[in-house]
């Protein structure tokens, strides 16, 4: 399979295509579980044995494409768990924002609410019912000028690379927009600046990608270092110019 990037008897590490859900109840519809599930069974060692076991450590939103690692044996699917809970799982991305950020390099702290019936994170005050605090690190890769034949003028956009220090849902897509920074793409959180642009660049997914991930083997308690440089067009200028 393509887009697996490391495997042995204990886990499976791969590269998520934007557009792909990580997991999916709506029969018919791709989803990565589904994927590697297939791509297991066919190996010899699972002949006979049924749907083969992946345990889900991590997700990522839908349109946002990056570097997962998914558990073979529940054994190694409680060790994994147990290094995000702690923190010894560290993950980070790349993401485009509209404009400049506010600062070169920040911590963002803030409060996040899920919206259920919106499948929206909202910032809220630290009291507000459910809220859960929210952190990440940020900080700026790089800026470059947008062009298209449909722009009126030349927009910034601005490479950011982000370290989460929580895992919580739509995290750095709300945080980032909270905080004047919309990433390209985002229709649900950008502001109508970022939605024009994002328009007229034809950029369609969210500009997201889980570049980074590190953790501690669960077997050989081994750090293991899994990095993929992003292929998707819209952060492909801030690479090929060097930055």
């Amino acid at each position: 399979m393509k887009n697996v990037i490391f495997e042995d008897e204990n886990i499976i590490v791969a590269y998520k295509p934007a557009g792909i859900a990580t997991q999916t109840a709506r029969l018919g519809q791709q989803d990565m579980v589904s994927e590697l599930k297939n791509y297991l069974v066919k190996k010899p060692e699972y002949k006979g044995k049924g749907e083969p076991y992946l345990g889900i450590i991590h997700r990522l939103d839908q349109p946002v494409c990056g570097i997962l690692v998914f558990a073979k044996t529940k054994q190694a699917a409680t060790e994994l768990s147990r290094q995000i809970t702690d923190g010894r799982m560290q993950k980070y991305y790349y993401a485009v924002i509209y404009g400049l950020p506010v600062k070169e390099q920040d911590r963002l702290e803030d409060y996040l609410y899920k919206d259920g019936k919106t499948n929206q994170s909202v910032i809220v005050k630290a009291d507000f019912p459910g809220a859960k605090k929210a952190i990440l690190d940020y900080r700026l890769v790089g800026t470059l000028m947008a062009f298209g034949e449909s722009l009126s003028a030349s927009h910034e956009i601005s490479l950011m690379e982000i370290k989460l220090v929580t895992g919580r849902h739509h995290q750095i897509r709300a945080q980032m927009a909270h905080a004047g920074m919309p990433l390209l793409g985002d229709s649900k959180y950008g502001n109508q600046k970022s939605r024009n642009l994002s328009q007229e660049t034809g950029c369609r997914n969210v500009a997201l990608y889980a570049y980074k991930l590190e953790f501690y083997h669960p077997v050989s308690k081994e750090k293991i270092v899994f990095e993929k440089q992003p292929e998707e067009e819209i952060f492909l200028p801030f690479f090929t110019r060097g930055i």
